[in-house]
């Protein structure tokens, strides 16, 4: 049943529609019962009063914004008071912020529930809903080490990276592959931390290829170096265990794909696949996920958390 101020359907505005994350949620939540999205007229879109009245008027709000702008309409919204709606905040502002709830629903035991009662949700990154996946039951269960030097590396589609590089690709002017974040100061790595339970600071190398979306993950591991030396199959016993039942999570086998896996496998899907390669007398293992960087990756993990919001 959803929960609502005024009984009925449950109202949403989205702040920020016309981005790529913002028509993404539009789109997907055409097929959602129960759910009417409220629009401001586009002349008043960065109007606070016209913002404000709206906010007043709907059960939940979601954030398709810059990280500042993001902190104006939260700021907006605090000023209604018990009239403040429901925030789900796409941005990366409130990711690791006090007061927020991460929205990566299937990450721990109890996480859906906190997300279900919380009045502020922050939407996972796409990047770090990867790393986390293949991480933190790692982590939690005592094999890999807190202090362990984790790098992680991912390669995305060229729609997680904004305006200006979704044109350049479209328009043939943007190299068919490259690293960035070079400075080593990405805006994911804090929630990568703290999510996955990392004390030691990981390394994270970002990278775009030359399609439109579709993603992959990856953290190389030294067998050696984690506790009790495990195998390549006890790391993979350890996520199937996390991840057992989930709909939207997977820990798949590695034999069906003949040594390769491509990004774009799961493109138009709100699914992540998790796998271990691993080369046992070398003692060496390679955690993979795969996601669509839109799907599970934003829009589609942004729809999960309003239903789980909404109780719908």
């Amino acid at each position: 049943m959803a929960v609502t101020k005024f009984g009925g359907i449950a109202t949403v505005f989205i702040d920020g529609e016309a981005g790529t994350t913002g028509l993404g949620i539009r789109e997907r939540l055409r097929d959602v019962a129960g759910i009417e999205i409220r629009s401001i007229d586009p002349d008043k879109r960065k109007d606070p009063g016209a913002k404000k009245a709206l906010m007043a008027e709907v059960d939940a709000i979601v954030l398709c914004l810059h990280d500042d702008a993001a902190k104006e309409s939260v700021a907006l919204a605090a000023d209604l008071g018990a009239d403040a709606p429901r925030i789900l905040d796409a941005s990366t502002a409130h990711r690791v912020a006090p007061g927020w709830v991460y929205g990566f629903a299937e990450m721990a035991a109890g996480q859906r529930a906190a997300i279900a009662g919380a009045p502020h949700v922050a939407n996972p990154g796409c990047y770090p809903t990867g790393a986390i996946a293949l991480l933190k039951p790692l982590v939690e269960g005592g094999v890999l080490p807190a202090d362990y030097p984790v790098a992680v590396h991912a390669v995305s589609g060229y729609s997680g990276g904004g305006k200006a590089m979704i044109e350049a690709y479209e328009a043939g002017t943007a190299p068919r592959f490259e690293l960035y974040g070079l400075g080593l100061e990405h805006k994911h790595v804090p929630e990568i931390r703290q999510y996955s339970g990392l004390e030691r600071r990981p390394v994270f190398v970002p990278s775009v290829g030359d399609f439109r979306q579709g993603m992959l993950v990856t953290v190389a591991l030294h067998l050696d170096l984690l506790k009790g030396a495990p195998k390549p199959g006890d790391l993979e016993a350890l996520l199937r265990a996390r991840f057992e039942g989930s709909e939207l999570v997977s820990v798949r086998p590695v034999a069906d794909l003949g040594g390769k896996i491509e990004p774009e496998a799961l493109n138009d899907t709100d699914k992540l696949e998790l796998r271990v390669f691993g080369n046992e007398a070398r003692g060496q293992a390679l955690l993979v996920a795969r996601l669509d960087n839109l799907g599970k990756g934003a829009s589609g993990a942004a729809v999960q958390n309003l239903r789980i919001m909404l109780g719908l």
